[in-house]
């Protein structure tokens, strides 16, 4: 009698979990099928506005008329900047800085990347300040790195101007201890780990 009892409690415990697992499950996928349907398709050409900066290489921006789309800056990768602790964040926070600087106020016109998605649901694309390739401008500073793991057309422009900003100690090349890290991470890319 004891054991038919534990074991309705152990299976009532199981359901409850699976329904709650279920549940948010659901509730996640809803959300992301709602902030997919709500981005606006952009496409090359677009002329869009700043709406929000969410890091060093992601923003969301204003399509007149057509509502937001999450735009991932092709070509670069920021350091994170929400980890108060990592001595990166210093350099995540100027990244985020710069990109609203580069961008604020301004129109930017649109060059989508093909594929024109990541697995994410952004839009992987080159944006334009009046000539000025905003992700170049920011390797060039020294605020982000170059994301080489998925090969594209200014790469090799983006390399050099990474080489320039190491040599010259911008930005996050100029902390040693930062600077390993980002070695690392380059290291890993050019083994395919993204």
């Amino acid at each position: 009698m004891a054991m038919d009892r534990i074991t309705m409690a152990f299976w009532a415990l199981v359901l409850s979990l699976l329904a709650a697992a279920t549940f948010f499950a659901v509730g996640t996928w809803r959300h992301q099928n709602t902030q997919q349907q709500r981005d606006a398709k952009l496409d090359s050409g677009d002329v869009v506005q700043l709406s929000k900066v969410i890091d060093g290489d992601t923003l969301v921006v204003q399509k007149d008329g057509q509502g937001v789309a999450t735009v991932r800056v092709l070509g670069i990768k920021s350091f994170e900047s929400k980890h108060g602790k990592d001595s990166a964040a210093l350099y995540g926070r100027a990244a985020e800085e710069a990109l609203q600087r580069l961008v604020a106020d301004k129109p930017m016109r649109v060059l989508v990347n093909n594929p024109p998605r990541d697995k994410h649901g952004r839009t992987l694309a080159t944006l334009y300040v009046g000539d000025q390739d905003v992700g170049l401008a920011l390797v060039s500073q020294g605020h982000v790195l170059v994301y080489s793991v998925f090969p594209f057309a200014s790469m090799p422009l983006y390399l050099q101007q990474q080489q320039q900003a190491r040599a010259a100690n911008l930005g996050l090349w100029a902390d040693s201890e930062v600077t390993a890290r980002a070695e690392g991470m380059i290291r890993d890319w050019a083994r395919g780990a993204p």
